[in-house]
């Protein structure tokens, strides 16, 4: 693929077949759950394989004497995209162990506050209540409605649960259960204006919104990249600002690494190169397309199968009604029916696969999807929803 124009029309339908041309899915079902992991690019799979290859092929040799400049370049390519030094980045293997390293690492004394959301990820919450417990820290959660006024509104239900003891505030940059963008930028503002920090979970907005990292305004953040960059599953992300990383104690025994140097987060043992490596090539495809291309064309096909549906009477939707507001994720229910049943029939009788996921006390179905897909796909998709919800 030669580097496209910019920008290219989000509709221009001839464009983007070029670009689904570069996937190879199943033809078994319609995969509409693409956030639990993207799928890789033909090129990003096929140079994964190399490295495998390579690896298998050199062995220790590789390791030994190869890897370590090869990390040094990824680290490069991956400042390079982000905004950050290299110096202030470190490759992980999810979100999940980029997060514990900032929450089990950090200065916390008993009694110190830390405000969260509702809606952030589950396994995260769990990783808090598990140093609430250990550090007797205090969990306050801030209720986030479906479908916010403006950005105001969210900042000041997050002002409203500071008190004089909180620390830190816990953003979910792109909610995992909507899809509902948070407005980071300016919560993390504001916590500032407070003298407190804020952790950005950025597992679903990073290479799928046009953004870069310094643009959060904060400190401490956390990325996924294997979903929707596509690099293979087993790398993650790691920002700390420099001026904070003598600040987070390392997760993993070390003794070898200045206070702060971000490697003495790496000291976890042999790792496998090649999902590393291809970090690389993910971000050669991705820029290929360019990210606010990217982000555009996912919002478009999101907004192409929401306002289908939306005027079904039977239909909630759970995702914000403004476009700008979410991207690629959303969710809806319907009325009458378990989310479990709508997820199970879109499967069993349309080979649509989604994911349900709690949402506001309910339940509602999640659909993400991918560059991959279709317009024609999501009509299949608003087909069904539509027989479910007349029925």
């Amino acid at each position: 693929m030669h580097h496209p124009p910019a920008p290219v029309a989000a509709d221009d339908e001839t464009y983007w077949a070029a670009v689904r041309a570069q996937y190879t899915v199943s033809a078994d079902f319609l995969n509409l759950e693409n956030g639990f992991f993207g799928v890789q690019a033909n090129p990003v799979h096929a140079a994964f394989r190399r490295y495998e290859t390579q690896l298998n092929l050199e062995n220790s040799w590789f390791m030994r004497m190869h890897f370590p400049a090869r990390l040094a370049g990824v680290k490069a390519a991956l400042a390079g995209f982000t905004g950050a030094a290299p110096g202030e980045l470190h490759i992980t293997r999810n979100l999940m162990e980029s997060l514990n390293i900032l929450i089990q690492g950090y200065p916390f004394n008993a009694g110190d506050g830390v405000l969260l959301g509702d809606h952030d990820y589950d396994s995260v919450i769990e990783t808090l209540e598990m140093v609430a417990a250990r550090k007797s820290l205090v969990l306050t959660r801030v209720k986030l409605p479906l479908d916010p006024d403006s950005d105001e509104q969210i900042v000041a239900l997050y002002e409203a649960g500071i008190t004089p003891r909180t620390r830190v505030v816990l953003v979910t940059h792109m909610l995992h259960r909507t899809g509902q963008i948070m407005p980071v930028a300016k919560i993390a503002a504001m916590a500032r204006r407070h003298g407190i920090d804020t952790m950005v979970d950025a597992a679903h907005s990073f290479a799928h919104l046009d953004y870069r990292l310094a643009d959060l305004g904060a400190d401490f953040a956390g990325v996924n990249l294997h979903k929707w960059l596509g690099a293979p599953l087993g790398v993650g992300l790691l920002y700390i600002r420099k001026e904070r990383i003598a600040d987070i104690a390392p997760l993993f025994g070390d003794t070898s690494h200045a206070a702060g140097d971000i490697d003495k987060f790496g000291h976890v043992g042999t790792v496998p190169p090649a999902p590393i490596l291809a970090v690389e090539d993910a971000l050669a495809f991705h820029q290929s397309i360019g990210s606010r291309n990217k982000e555009a064309r996912l919002r478009y096909l999101t907004q192409y199968w929401l306002t289908r549906v939306r005027a079904l009477p039977a239909v909630r939707v759970l995702t914000p009604f403004e476009p700008a507001r979410s991207c690629a994720i959303a969710a809806f229910a319907i009325d009458g029916i378990r989310a479990e049943q709508v997820a199970e029939r879109l499967m069993a009788r349309h080979r649509i696969f989604t994911v349900v996921r709690a949402t506001e006390g309910t339940e509602g179905v999640r659909v993400t999807p991918h560059l991959y897909t279709s317009t024609s796909d999501l009509d299949l998709l608003v087909d069904a929803i539509r027989q479910m919800a007349s029925a």
